[in-house]
């Protein structure tokens, strides 16, 4: 089965920057651990995503919502966090989005029979990207690791992950 996983927004601004929590590092090591298996398996093509903003961030209606500079291309908080960007070599693409999701996955997902999603904000970007790949290719299988995803709050990421399942999204916990 050719398979993708999709690592979004593993930037330094969200798991120890401007942005980050507890949960998005606490979710590094086994997010690292399943990237390490999957480039030595090859078990899936790996595309790593990239918030990305430009210096007038806030003036952006994306900036005037949540009024935190952050992920500002070329900056430090943008770079992916160096735990995972040793694995950046292997991937078939790194994707700049400027928005929640990203306009680009899909037409670089069209190929897989099972697209897997990992990372950031589950209530955001996560479930922004999963979801628009489920629009696209509504038979595709789409999945997303609980385990390897953290949300803004603990809450807001549960409640991601019941959205998701509702659209047919296969959510499963990698520690099950």
């Amino acid at each position: 089965m050719a398979k993708a996983l999709v690592v979004v927004d593993m930037q330094n601004d969200f798991v120890y920057g401007v942005l980050g929590t507890k949960e998005a590092q606490e979710i590094l090591p086994r997010l690292v651990k399943k990237v390490e298996q999957v480039v030595l398996d090859k078990a899936a093509d790996i595309i790593f995503t990239q918030d990305t903003h430009a210096e007038n961030y806030l003036e952006t209606q994306e900036g005037k919502n949540l009024p935190v500079v952050h992920c500002v291309k070329k900056t430090e908080g943008w770079e992916i966090v160096p735990e995972l960007a040793k694995f950046t070599q292997y991937a078939k693409a790194v994707v700049e989005k400027k928005a929640f999701g990203s306009t680009r996955l899909p037409s670089l997902l069209k190929p897989y029979e099972e697209v897997e999603f990992v990372g950031v904000c589950t209530d955001i970007c996560v479930i922004s990207n999963a979801l628009l790949l489920k629009a696209f290719y509504p038979e595709q299988v789409v999945s997303v690791d609980a385990a390897c995803c953290a949300g803004v709050t603990p809450e807001s990421h549960l409640n991601a992950l019941n959205a998701m399942k509702m659209c047919q999204c296969k959510i499963y916990n990698a520690g099950d």
